[in-house]
């Protein structure tokens, strides 16, 4: 009777009781690759391995004859540890850890992360970088030390959880091997990702890179119009060209979570005439962004049960839209839509998309996918994504569309040209790496800190590291300006100034952030025609190009002096202080000396 029953089954669902299956191939970078499938059925899987400049590529395909779910199939490398010491990923906060392969469990899909995984060195080194080109389906992943022998192992599973049917699927696996700094192999696998996909990204264009104002940290939900105008008439003296209008503008509730989102009306109360408030910020000189919580529909909303039956999961607070229904992708296309056009918005902060995801079990799964135009919930997300810019940009073409860390992936970059640090309150340090990982996987996207915020009694250098420390994003700021001590007012617009004279060298040129592993103590960027330099940590000891361009050196450390290995004596120095004023110049000559540089200030040197 057993065997009946699962003959039974296997008619039904495609399962044929087939043993596992192992592949081997042979990689000159990293040894033997295994690719396991423990129930391949009826698929056949065809691996080949290609050279491509110093770097390989692994190709795995597989095929049916007929429509039926994929097979759960695992790739997996092993090599030795030699002279590796860190593992890198795009969404680590913990120092490049290597942990031990029984803690290195990982994740990436369509809105959160991204497959790209760099074994590396002490010295900036890369040893072993590997990138998934799957941009869109789950790819889970683990990546640490085998405790026996001492060696690596790097998994890449494919088609864990809910699948849709197929008949074919292929993936590609780079794995760079070269002696080269590590970010430099980090931007290259991910602008290989992008290009294997053949995805297209946005356009950041110049209102993108504007530095912002932000209303998150300093009002919370508790936002007015007259107050928020009353701040943009500051922002905008300083040099502020964007404002981020974030929660609370569409409830008069200040109890922060987001039980009253979803139905996306202003509240009366706060914004008696948002179009005209609107007006009256942009005539300022100012972009006008909304924040909208995309797949939160709260249970206090009147859309909540309007949508009943529709959503991916529930909470205590909210349900989290299913966008594999059409009328869903409809409510949100036409929310933005309608939102741009009824008051002359510039753009949006679209937040929580990293939120469309399976908790559970698949809830279509239990009715047959009723109603839903797309099985595939990645699949949903990408023609969701697709279609909002689509119809924002048909209305205004330079329209502003921002994203937070997770959600990074190179997928992501089709549908906005902002991508900002995760949220970290007056953690400059987090600030830092934040931005230094997004800049590396960005593209030309615009990367923007998260928003800044000090304590006011803070003296005046150690509000600008909170600055610094974000320099090389796009800067934005989330205080009440018209509370600032004057000295605090001059040292943002010091450095508001500084970041706008340099932009093009702190967003968009060679971008070098030092040793992952230390937070990233010095970093670099580099253009045709000068050089900037920022020290996090005096215990540092950069050591400065020979390219005799104009250099910058940022002094983030906290103490009056650095230690640095010059390659030539100077023929001028300039010194600053936290306020952009002249100060007393050290001299500068070949070889590693002590110089006095001010407290949150810079040196300009010309050899």
């Amino acid at each position: 009777m057993k065997k009946i029953f699962v003959a039974v089954l296997s008619a039904l669902f495609g399962i044929v009781n087939t043993p596992a299956a192992e592949w081997q191939v042979r990689t000159a970078c990293a040894g033997d690759i295994k690719v396991v499938c423990q129930q391949p059925g009826d698929w056949k899987f065809e691996l080949h391995v290609d050279s491509i400049d110093c770097k390989e590529i692994l190709a795995v395909g597989l095929t049916s004859d007929s429509l039926r779910l994929p097979p759960r199939f695992d790739v997996i490398i092993s090599v030795p540890q030699l002279d590796i010491h860190h593992l890198w990923r795009p969404g680590d906060m913990d120092r490049c850890q290597l942990r031990p392969d029984w803690m290195g469990y990982y994740s990436s899909h369509l809105a959160f992360d991204m497959p790209l995984y760099a074994f590396i060195n002490s010295n900036n080194g890369n040893r072993l970088t590997v990138a998934a080109s799957e941009p869109l389906r789950n790819v889970d992943a683990q990546f640490g030390l085998v405790e026996e022998g001492s060696t690596l192992l790097g998994k890449l599973s494919y088609f864990n959880g809910s699948q849709t049917q197929m008949t074919r699927y292929e993936t590609k696996i780079m794995l760079d091997p070269r002696p080269v700094m590590w970010s430099e192999a980090i931007k290259e696998a991910s602008e290989w990702m992008t290009a294997e996909a053949a995805l297209e990204p946005v356009a950041a264009h110049e209102e993108a890179f504007a530095p912002l104002y932000s209303t998150w940290y300093n009002f919370h939900q508790n936002v007015t119009a007259d107050r928020i105008e009353r701040e943009c008439l500051e922002a905008s003296q300083m040099g502020m060209k964007t404002i981020i209008l974030d929660d609370g503008w569409q409830t008069d509730d200040n109890n922060r979570g987001y039980a009253f989102c979803g139905d996306w009306q202003v509240s009366p109360n706060r914004f008696p005439d948002f179009a005209a408030h609107v007006k009256r910020v942009q005539d300022m000189g100012m972009k006008y962004m909304v924040w909208y919580s995309v797949p939160y529909v709260g249970k206090k909303s009147s859309n909540y049960e309007r949508f009943k039956g529709k959503y991916l999961s529930e909470s205590a607070e909210v349900g989290v839209l299913d966008p594999r229904f059409p009328e869903v992708r409809e409510f949100l296309c036409s929310t933005y839509e309608n939102a741009m056009k009824e008051y002359g918005l510039d753009g949006f902060k679209l937040d929580f998309i990293d939120s469309f995801r399976f908790d559970n079990a698949d809830p279509a799964e239990a009715d047959n996918y009723a109603g839903r135009d797309i099985k595939s919930l990645p699949a949903a997300i990408d023609v969701l994504m697709k279609e909002i810019y689509r119809r924002l940009s048909a209305i205004r073409p330079y329209v502003l569309i921002e994203f937070r860390q997770r959600y990074i992936g190179p997928a992501m970059r089709q549908y906005g040209n902002m991508f900002r640090a995760g949220d970290c309150p007056a953690d400059m340090q987090g600030n830092r790496q934040r931005i230094a990982n997004l800049r590396l996987t960005s593209g030309e996207s615009a990367v923007h800190s998260d928003m800044l915020e000090w304590n006011l009694a803070e003296t005046p250098e150690n509000a600008a590291r909170h600055i610094l420390s974000a320099l090389f994003g796009v800067v934005q700021y989330s205080l009440m300006l018209g509370e600032l001590p004057e000295n605090h007012t001059k040292v943002i617009r010091h450095w508001l100034d500084f970041s706008q004279k340099h932009r093009e060298t702190l967003l968009k040129s060679e971008f070098r952030p030092y040793h992952p592993e230390k937070c990233y103590p010095v970093i670099e960027a580099e253009s045709d025609d000068e050089l900037i330099v920022a020290v996090y940590d005096d215990m540092s000891v950069p050591v400065m190009k020979t390219s005799g361009k104009r250099t910058y050196i940022i002094n983030v450390s906290g103490a009056p002096s650095l230690v640095l290995d010059m390659p030539a004596a100077a023929r001028r120095v300039v010194a600053y202080d936290v306020y952009g004023h002249e100060a007393a110049a050290p001299e500068i000559v070949k070889g590693v000396q002590r110089v006095a540089i001010p407290l949150s200030g810079y040196l300009q040197i010309e050899y």
